[in-house]
């Protein structure tokens, strides 16, 4: 159900020596590469990237243990598969004599690479590791069309925020509420910012953990220990713990979680509310409980809040048995967490002005590979998926100053989703925004 963080797409780690993923994909610091011996080998890197041959003499030995000559050799051709051939050395970039980015120039995109040569002669490439892609020729009306292509039910937004309010770039069903999964954790994040800017509550407060919930590290925890309110909060947004969002919900009060969707201008919160924790949404998918989920699927705004409090011994976690929700979609049209992007987009806004302490936490987990938001000053994200729900949604600051946020679901109550794919679609989208 939570979102903790999306697979990678086409993120191939080649890395021998170094970890370099906070590099970033040529960000406006760096400098043109002034190292002779660096700057051959990234122009060998063309001819190792276009056919087999040559790969002992340009990789190092310890490269070569990790990664085998016929293992990089399938790379290479799965790379000129997806794209097209290698045609020209794009732009070289270092961060020392040693290490640094490298584009290469393909049919249908330009790569990205991080680069790493031994300081000895010859300089041989001790670390590779692919860091991005620009598809050639791309837009943001393509990437548009490409998530609404995608099987099943699509929504989509992207906007710049302005004193005056968003002004919409583009949008695609923008106003539909869509199932969000972990997406509603954001609310419980605005709650506690608000409270934290009112006084009523201190980041460093401490309370008990629980009630716990199912899946995410604290989970395991001791029950009842003792965490602050900036701890619960980060791992509820960078890891989407379960245990923490309900935690948080319990001590923050429903009521006025759920009234951040009015402060925030959720345009349909009788369908939202009132914001189920994970446990009780669990529980209510549950088999054994399909007699209360029909009558919450039913009732009133009032009589969904009654019923939460009278069966509150059948909606707990230990009551979720995950083997029955976790392959196929479940409920996702009637017990869930809605929103449409406009709704998550007004959120991500509030949180900009108001978020406080908030922001920082938002960015512990950008939700693209490290390179890919390296592009922007700031990148916060939370998501939410479960099997046929998945939601990305970002609040980016470029390095114009300029705000933006851009919200995506995708449902699809027939199927499991190939969640790889939204990843790389919200990816393109960034990056051509960045641009």
């Amino acid at each position: 159900m939570g979102a903790a963080r999306p697979k990678r797409t086409r993120c191939v780690w080649l890395v021998v020596l170094l970890s370099l993923l906070t590099m970033s994909l040529f960000p406006a610091s760096s400098r043109a590469a002034s190292n002779p011996a660096y700057q051959a080998r990234a122009e060998q890197l063309l001819r190792i990237l276009s056919a087999p041959g040559g790969e002992e003499a340009y990789f190092s030995s310890l490269f070569l243990d990790a990664v085998p000559v016929d293992r990089w050799r399938t790379i290479a051709a799965d790379l000129r598969a997806q794209h097209g051939e290698p045609l020209a050395l794009g732009a070289v970039r270092t961060d020392s004599a040693t290490a640094g980015q490298v584009e290469i120039r393909y049919e249908r995109a330009t790569m990205g690479f991080t680069l790493v040569v031994a300081p000895q002669a010859p300089h041989m490439v001790v670390g590779l590791h692919i860091v991005g892609a620009r598809t050639a020729n791309d837009s943001l009306d393509k990437v548009m069309a490409d998530i609404a292509d995608l099987p099943g039910a699509t929504g989509f937004a992207i906007a710049q925020l302005t004193d005056s309010g968003p002004q919409w770039l583009r949008a695609h069903r923008a106003d539909v509420q869509m199932a969000t999964g972990s997406s509603f954790k954001l609310y419980i994040l605005a709650e506690l910012a608000r409270a934290a800017a009112a006084r009523e509550r201190r980041w460093s407060d401490v309370m008990p953990l629980g009630p716990k919930s199912f899946s995410g590290r604290l989970m395991a925890w001791p029950d009842r220990a003792p965490m602050t309110l900036h701890s619960l909060a980060t791992a509820m947004i960078a890891e989407s713990d379960n245990s923490a969002s309900d935690t948080l919900l319990a001590a923050l009060g429903r009521d006025r979680v759920d009234a951040m969707m009015a402060t925030t201008g959720h345009a349909d919160a009788a369908k939202a509310l009132p914001i189920l924790s994970t446990a009780e949404a669990f529980a209510l998918k549950m088999p054994a409980n399909a007699d209360l989920r029909r009558r919450y699927e039913a009732a009133s705004l009032a009589d969904r809040r009654g019923l939460l409090r009278d069966a509150t011994a059948r909606l707990t976690a230990d009551r979720v048995d995950l083997g029955s929700v976790a392959e196929i979609p479940t409920a996702i049209d009637s017990i869930e967490w809605f929103a449409s992007p406009k709704d998550v987009i007004g959120l991500l806004d509030w949180l900009r002005l108001h978020g406080g302490d908030a922001l920082p936490i938002l960015a512990v987990n950008p939700g693209i590979p490290p390179a890919d938001a390296k592009r922007w000053r700031y990148l916060g994200y939370k998501g939410g998926s479960e099997p046929g729900v998945m939601a990305m949604n970002m609040l980016a600051q470029a390095r114009n100053g300029r705000w933006y946020a851009i919200s995506a679901s995708w449902n699809n109550p027939a199927a499991r989703l190939d969640e790889t794919k939204l990843v790389a679609l919200m990816t393109r989208a960034l990056n051509l925004l960045a641009e």
